[in-house]
């Protein structure tokens, strides 16, 4: 079995090769419910929601943070109420509001999707934060919340993230948060008319506790000063 392809997982007891056996067991479904957390809340996307969210798509430079997204931007709050009543009513994918503890209003909005539980994958996406919100303590936060929910109390092996192949702050957020680059989908979508070509990254199970763990110590109080800068980065506490 020398010519295998490298780094495919293979159990060493089968001819032809197949893969390591694994707990089949089908994994739960999230759920419609908060989630707390140090600097931000998760609340499940309601309508009563979209005059907050609207609002905060008015701030300078909003316009561009929906450049990969499949809608927006909104021209009225009337239009983000209608796709936020839509967006609030599918299980799949299931979104949150992000409801920072700074500004205690709702500021953006990301999802669980692509949830298959008899595979134990499921995906982060449809991340949308206003600038006031993003490169923030509670955008990962925000993020973190929903990955250790996936990941450690759903039990789900394979945590994926993807985004359009241009969009660097994605992949840059993605790589950040210890997620590994898996290949791009060359020409797979169109999205706003245009052509979209998509990169993959994922986290597995085996990888998740040092990628949690070192997440969790960024976060974490004792690393943030009182200028409200974090002291180490999370690449220096992924070691």
């Amino acid at each position: 079995m020398t010519d295998l392809p490298e780094g495919v997982p293979v159990d060493p007891e089968t001819n032809p090769p197949v893969g390591p056996l694994v707990d089949a067991t089908p994994r739960p479904l999230p759920a419609r419910t908060p989630h707390r957390g140090r600097s931000v809340d998760l609340e499940p996307l309601h309508v009563r929601h979209a005059p907050e969210l609207f609002r905060a798509a008015q701030a300078p430079g909003a316009e561009a943070s929906w450049a990969y997204l499949g809608y927006g931007p909104f021209g009225s709050e009337a239009a983000m109420r209608t796709h936020v009543a839509s967006f609030a009513a599918t299980h799949d994918p299931m979104a949150f509001a992000v409801r920072p503890h700074a500004t205690g209003t709702a500021d953006g909005w990301l999802t669980l999707m692509e949830i298959f539980p008899a595979h134990a994958h499921i995906e982060i996406g449809h991340i949308w934060f206003s600038p006031r919100m993003q490169r923030t303590r509670a955008a990962t936060e925000a993020m973190f919340l929903l990955m250790r929910h996936a990941m450690d109390e759903l039990g789900y092996r394979r945590l994926t993230w993807k985004c359009n192949a241009l969009n660097m702050p994605s992949r840059r957020a993605a790589e950040r948060l210890g997620f590994t680059y898996e290949g791009t989908l060359r020409n797979v979508l169109v999205v706003k008319g245009r052509r979209r070509d998509t990169a993959w990254f994922s986290i597995l199970d085996d990888e998740w506790p040092a990628r949690r763990d070192a997440i969790a110590a960024w976060l974490d109080d004792a690393n943030w000063g009182a200028d409200g800068r974090p002291k180490r980065g999370l690449a220096a506490l992924r070691g």
